[in-house]
C-alpha cells in the first residue's frame, strides 16, 4: 500500500472553510431571490410520492427535509447545497493526499475547486446539479482508496454514491458506464470475477429504485423530456463548443488535464488507470451525446487532486517551483477576477456593466441560444415575487363569488412554483400548470368556472374561454424574455372543465 502524507489541515480547512463562507454570505445578503427550478424543487417535495414521481426524488426529499427542519428562507434552503459544495472541495484534497500529495498538492486540489466559477455557482442553487457532483466525485474517490488499500469495502461506497446519485439525477448512468468501460481497458477487469463489484451495482439499483420505478410507473416521461431538451437545447451543442467551454475553468483546467495524462499514463500510477479512463470515457461519451458542457463538471475535483501531485513532483531545476507557484497565482487571480460570475453578489445593473467588461460571450447566452443581459441563472432569480404581487391583486378585484371559484393556470414550473411557494401569504390559492412535473400534480379539485391565466400570449386559450379580459401586466427589465412584459388573463365560462381539460393536455407537457 502507498503511503500517504498527513492531512493539510491548516490550508486544507481553511480554504474549505473559506468556499463555505462565501456561499453562506452570498445567500445571507443576494440582491436576487430563488431561482426557478427551486420553486419546482420546493413543489416537488410538497408533492412528494417516492416511488412515483417524472423526476429523481431526491432533490424534492431534500427540500421537503430542509424546509421541515431549517424553514423557508432562501439562506435555509441553499445551506444543504453549500454543505455538499464544500464537501467537493474537501473531496479534491483527499484525493491529492491518497495519491501522495502533501500541503501543496492538497492546498491547489481545494483552490482549483474553490476558484471555478463552476463550482461556486452550482453550490450557490438550490438544483440536483450539485448533488450530481458530489455522488460521481465520492464515487471516484472511492476507486482511489479501492486501488490505493485494495480493501473491498470501498465497493460498498461505491455503490452507495452510485445509488444516491441515480436518486438525484439519471446522469449518474454516464458515470456507471464510463467506469464500466475503464475497468474492462484496464487491470482493474480483475474485479468483476470478484463479488464485490455485482453487489456495489446491487445496492446502487436497490437505492435508486424510485426514480426507475416512478419512470416505469408514469410511462417513461423521461425520454419525452429528453427529446424535448436534445430538440430545444441539445442540438446546438458542438463538440467544439462543449470543448471550449472547459477553459472556462482557466489554468484549473489545465491541472485537470494534467492529472487525467497521469492517471492515464504514469508508471507509479498504474493502479490508478481506471480512475483516469472513467475521466476520459465520461468526457468522450458526453461529448457524443452532444451533453451541456457543465454536465462533464463532477469529474474535476479527483482529476485536481491528481493533477495537483503531479505539478508538486514537477522537480525541474529553478523551473519546478516557479510552474508550481504560477500556477497557484493564476488560479487564484482566475478566481477573484471571476467570482461574480459565480456568485450572485452584483446587483444586475452592476452586474450587466461586469460582464460587459469580461466580455465573454457564453455568459449571457441562454440554454436555447438566446442573449440575455445577465447570465440565466442570475435573470432566473429575477420578477417571480412581483408576479405574485400582481397575480395577488387581480385576485382580490374578483367578486367574493369568483374568488371562491377561481384557479390559477400558469404557462410554466417556474410561474406556478413561485405562486405556490409566495401565494399564501397573498392568501391565493394553488397554482396548476400542464407543463412537466406539474402536469402530473393534476387539475385539482375546482372545475374553473373561473381561471386567472398567467404566462399565456394573447391568443392562447380563445376558444377555451367563453369571454378573456387582460387584467394585470408585470414586467422586469434583467428577466428571461419569456418572464418579461407579461400580461394576466381572467378567463370566464370556459368550454371545458380543468378535469375534462387536463387530459388533453397530456401531450403538451
Amino acid at each position: 500500500m502507498p503511503e500517504r502524507a498527513p492531512l493539510a489541515l491548516a490550508i486544507v480547512g481553511g480554504l474549505v472553510t473559506l468556499k463555505l463562507l462565501a456561499h453562506l454570505v452570498t445567500n445571507a445578503f443576494s440582491p436576487y431571490e430563488f431561482h426557478r427550478d427551486a420553486f419546482l424543487y420546493m413543489a416537488m417535495g410538497e408533492h412528494l410520492r417516492l416511488f412515483t414521481m417524472d423526476f429523481p426524488p431526491g432533490i424534492a426529499i431534500l427540500s421537503q427535509a430542509t424546509r421541515g427542519l431549517l424553514g423557508d428562507s432562501l439562506f435555509a434552503l441553499r445551506l444543504p447545497i453549500a454543505l455538499f459544495s464544500s464537501a467537493l472541495a474537501l473531496l479534491a484534497a483527499l484525493t491529492a493526499r491518497e495519491l501522495g500529495g502533501s500541503r501543496f498538492a492538497q492546498g491547489l486540489a481545494v483552490l482549483a475547486v474553490l476558484a471555478s466559477p463552476l463550482f461556486l455557482r452550482t453550490g450557490n442553487l438550490f438544483q440536483p446539479v450539485v448533488l450530481d457532483q458530489f455522488w460521481w466525485t465520492l464515487g471516484l474517490f472511492a476507486l482511489v482508496k479501492l486501488a490505493r488499500t485494495e480493501e473491498p469495502r470501498w465497493w460498498i461506497v461505491f455503490g452507495i454514491a452510485c445509488g444516491l446519485g441515480l436518486l438525484s439525477k439519471f446522469s449518474m448512468l454516464i458515470f456507471g458506464f464510463a467506469v464500466f468501460l475503464a475497468l474492462l481497458v484496464t487491470p482493474g477487469r480483475r474485479a468483476f470475477l470478484t463479488r464485490w463489484p455485482w453487489i456495489a451495482a446491487a445496492i446502487a439499483v436497490v437505492l435508486g429504485s424510485p426514480s426507475f420505478i416512478g419512470q416505469i410507473r408514469l410511462g417513461w416521461p423521461l425520454f419525452d423530456q429528453m427529446g424535448d431538451l436534445r430538440s430545444a437545447q441539445l442540438a446546438r451543442v458542438t463538440p467544439l463548443g462543449f470543448f471550449s467551454d472547459q477553459l472556462l475553468m482557466g489554468m484549473g483546467f489545465v491541472v485537470a488535464v494534467i492529472g487525467i495524462a497521469g492517471l492515464v499514463f504514469a508508471p507509479s500510477w498504474r493502479r490508478y488507470r481506471t480512475v483516469g479512463w472513467t475521466a476520459v470515457f465520461a468526457f468522450v461519451t458526453l461529448l457524443v451525446l452532444r451533453g451541456k458542457s457543465y454536465y462533464i463538471g463532477p469529474i474535476y475535483p479527483v482529476v485536481f487532486g491528481a493533477g495537483a501531485v503531479v505539478l508538486e513532483r514537477f522537480r525541474v531545476p529553478k523551473w519546478g517551483a516557479v510552474a508550481r507557484w504560477a500556477t497557484v497565482a493564476l488560479i487564484a487571480a482566475y478566481g477573484a477576477l471571476t467570482v461574480p460570475a459565480g456568485l450572485p453578489i452584483l446587483e444586475p445593473s452592476t452586474m450587466e456593466r461586469y460582464l460587459a467588461w469580461l466580455s465573454i460571450d457564453q455568459a449571457t447566452e441562454t440554454n436555447v441560444g438566446g442573449r440575455e443581459r445577465l447570465p440565466q441563472d442570475y435573470a432566473d432569480m429575477l420578477n417571480w415575487r412581483e408576479q405574485v404581487e400582481e397575480i395577488a391583486r387581480v385576485y382580490r378585484t374578483l367578486p367574493q363569488e369568483e374568488r371562491d371559484l377561481a384557479v390559477i393556470l400558469a404557462s410554466n414550473y417556474g410561474e406556478a412554483g413561485a405562486i405556490d411557494f409566495y401565494g399564501p401569504r397573498y392568501g391565493l390559492p394553488k397554482a396548476h400548470a400542464f407543463v412537466g412535473t406539474y402536469w402530473f400534480f393534476g387539475p385539482g379539485e375546482l372545475p374553473g368556472e373561473v381561471v386567472i391565466l398567467h404566462g399565456f400570449r394573447e391568443d392562447d386559450f380563445s376558444s377555451y374561454c367563453g369571454s378573456k379580459t387582460a387584467a394585470g401586466f408585470v414586467t422586469h427589465p434583467y428577466a428571461v424574455a419569456e418572464q418579461r412584459d407579461l400580461i394576466l388573463y381572467v378567463c370566464r365560462d370556459p368550454a371545458l372543465t380543468m378535469q375534462e381539460l387536463w387530459p388533453r393536455l397530456e401531450g403538451e407537457q
